[in-house]
């Protein structure tokens, strides 16, 4: 294991039955450190039923501030990600909305939003209402930021924010190509440092295969991350999407995304890893969490039935949750 700790990516090549054996091994050693159980997570982004839960339409959404708008137009995305979201463009709508939200029995929200050209979410002008959010509704907010200075990470922790969530590309040609951005790695270490030093608990994103379908710098970015102290890491994945410039390219395999997921408990083995919500529906959606469960990861957003009743098979204690799986920190 210190073998991959040092050099993650020759988890590219060893074969499957190897995999397997490593697997075992990540899997035990997460019980060991974070108890024999699992949380299941299923947040009102997307609509979900299972044979153990539902999701309510109003417990978690996701609430952009820059509506469909992004500068970027990143080619996996184009803003078409931020469709799925409320929009809003002032922070009164935002008040307004979270109170329509608290009434309909909303526990917390999601706020992103669209990139400005320099990569971060311009989130600052929402900050004192966010702050009255939490003071008068007592919600659960969860903030993607994006890039972030000293001064904005420190008025979102006075604010009160529950969680700062980030994507972190650890390849300079995956983000001059297909974020178009004109920023270095550097750039997401120094916001981890930023985030870290300013006491929020932060959850960094790392999306397998964003690189045109194949694994660039996945690991890179886990070895970054693991010289701070994330309250969680998620993995996640690309999802071809129809109208974009990526449409028509392959996702990563099942078994390359666990390999990222492998690499995250082998470097962060005190950190909970999660599969997060963003991955290809279908047999490849089964395979994956399969092979997640069989990882050891902390939590999974909307689960398949198999890997709920692998889990159980294993003799793994279950539950569910209605919110963000970004809150899997505060289960330990």
């Amino acid at each position: 294991m210190s073998d991959f700790k040092n050099d993650p990516s020759k988890l590219l090549r060893i074969n499957q039955e190897d995999l397997q054996k490593i697997m075992k091994n990540t899997r035990e050693l997460s019980w060991k450190r974070f108890g024999k159980r699992i949380r299941f997570y299923a947040p009102s982004f997307v609509q979900f039923k299972s044979s153990q839960f539902t999701a309510s339409p109003n417990v978690f959404p996701s609430i952009s501030i820059t509506g469909s708008s992004c500068t970027l137009k990143c080619k996996h995305c184009q803003g078409k990600i931020l469709k799925t979201m409320i929009p809003i463009f002032t922070p009164t709508e935002l008040i307004d909305v979270c109170r329509s939200l608290k009434d309909k029995g909303s526990s917390g929200f999601l706020l992103s939003g669209g990139c400005l050209p320099d990569g971060s979410v311009p989130i600052e002008k929402y900050i004192e209402t966010i702050s009255q959010i939490k003071r008068d509704l007592g919600l659960t907010i969860v903030v993607h930021t994006g890039l972030i200075n000293d001064r904005t990470a420190k008025k979102l922790r006075d604010a009160g924010v529950d969680a700062a969530l980030i994507d972190v590309i650890g390849s300079n040609e995956t983000i001059n190509e297909v974020y178009q951005l004109n920023i270095r790695v550097e750039d997401y270490d120094k916001s981890l440092r930023t985030l870290s030093e300013s006491g929020i608990p932060f959850v960094p994103h790392v999306l397998a295969g964003l690189h045109y379908g194949k694994l660039k710098g996945e690991f890179q970015s886990l070895k970054m991350i693991s010289k701070y102290n994330p309250a969680a890491v998620i993995i996640i994945a690309f999802i071809p999407i129809k109208g974009t410039v990526m449409e028509n390219v392959p996702p990563p395999t099942p078994e390359d995304i666990s390999r990222v997921v492998i690499a995250a408990k082998i470097l962060l083995p005190d950190t909970p890893v999660v599969l997060g919500c963003m991955r290809p529906r279908g047999k490849h959606r089964i395979k994956t969490d399969l092979l997640a469960v069989k990882s050891g990861v902390n939590a999974i957003a909307f689960p398949t039935e198999e890997a709920i009743k692998l889990a159980e098979s294993f003799g793994v204690t279950t539950t569910f949750s209605p919110v963000c799986c970004s809150q899997i920190y505060s289960c330990y």
